[in-house]
C-alpha cells in the first residue's frame, strides 16, 4: 500500500494530519524552500505529541554542496526526534559529489541510530532549477547507503511533478529504486488528480503539503483534517 506523507509546519498542523489519517509526518518549513528545514524544538514537540507508531520525517533543507553542514543538520534532526531524515540535493552537480554529500548524511544518521532512515531527494524540475537529474537518485541513494529515493519539485509555482517527468520514467524510477532495495517516494505540488495518477504506479510513499492545506495553499493555508482524509481515500485507504 502506498503511504501518505503529509508535511506539517507546526504542532497544530501535525495533529490535524494525524486525525486525517496521515501515515508519516514530514516536518518542514515551507518558508525556507521545497525541503525547508524547521526548528529542532518543533520536531521534538511533534514527536512528543503524536503516537509513537507514526514515523516522524524531517527535511533538513535544499542543500548546497556542503557535506559537513548537511551531516550536522541531519544529526540535529535525528536527536530532536525524527526517524527519517530527508535531504535535498540542490548543490551537487554530478553523481560523485552527490554521493559524497549524501553519504555523510547517512553516516551521521546511522552512526547514531541504526534503525533510522535517510531519504535522498532530487527535483523533477531540475532543468529550470539547475540541479542534478532526478533519475540518477536510485543510483546515488544506493551508493551512499540511504533507504529512500525521492523526487520533489524545487520551484513551487503550482506545476506538479508530473509536468516534468513522464509517467513511464516515474515507473522506471520505482523499478530502479526497488532493484537497489530502496523505497520510492514522490512529491512536488501534487493535487488530487496527480495523486490518483501516481497511486496507479504504486510507489511506497506519496508526499503532499499544498493538497492537504486549506485552499490548496502550501504557505498561507493550514493543513485540514478533511483534506487529509480525502487524500487517504484516493490512496485506497
Amino acid at each position: 500500500m502506498t503511504l501518505l506523507l503529509v508535511s506539517p509546519r507546526d504542532i497544530n498542523e501535525a495533529l490535524a494530519a494525524v486525525r486525517g489519517g496521515a501515515d508519516i509526518l514530514d516536518i518542514k518549513n515551507p518558508e525556507e524552500g521545497s525541503l525547508g528545514a524547521n526548528f529542532p524544538w518543533i520536531i521534538a514537540e511533534v514527536r512528543r505529541a503524536v503516537p509513537a507508531s507514526i514515523p516522524i520525517s524531517a527535511a533538513i533543507g535544499d542543500f548546497p554542496n556542503l557535506p559537513g553542514s548537511a551531516a550536522l543538520a541531519a544529526f540535529g534532526a535525528l536527536r530532536a526526534g525524527a526517524s527519517i531524515i530527508k535531504v535535498g540535493l540542490k548543490g551537487p552537480k554530478d553523481v560523485k559529489s552527490a554521493v559524497y554529500l549524501a553519504r555523510q548524511v547517512v553516516r551521521a544518521v546511522k552512526g547514531t541510530d541504526g534503525s533510522a532512515k535517510v531519504a535522498v531527494c532530487a527535483y523533477g524540475d531540475y532543468q529550470r532549477a539547475g540541479t542534478i537529474d532526478p533519475l540518477l537518485i536510485p543510483r546515488i541513494a544506493s551508493k551512499c547507503g540511504a533507504d529512500i529515493a525521492m523526487v520533489d519539485t524545487a520551484i513551487k509555482d503550482g506545476q506538479p511533478l508530473t509536468d516534468f517527468i513522464r509517467e513511464g520514467d516515474l515507473k522506471a524510477f520505482i523499478n530502479k529504486a526497488r532493484s537497489h532495495g530502496l523505497q520510492a517516494a514522490f512529491s512536488g505540488s501534487l493535487g488530487y488528480r496527480e495523486v490518483r495518477t501516481l497511486r496507479l504506479l504504486n510507489p511506497e510513499v506519496i508526499g503532499v503539503r499544498g493538497a492537504a492545506c486549506e485552499r490548496g495553499d502550501r504557505k498561507k493555508g493550514k493543513i485540514s483534517e478533511r483534506r487529509v482524509q480525502r487524500l487517504k481515500k484516493l490512496l485506497g485507504a
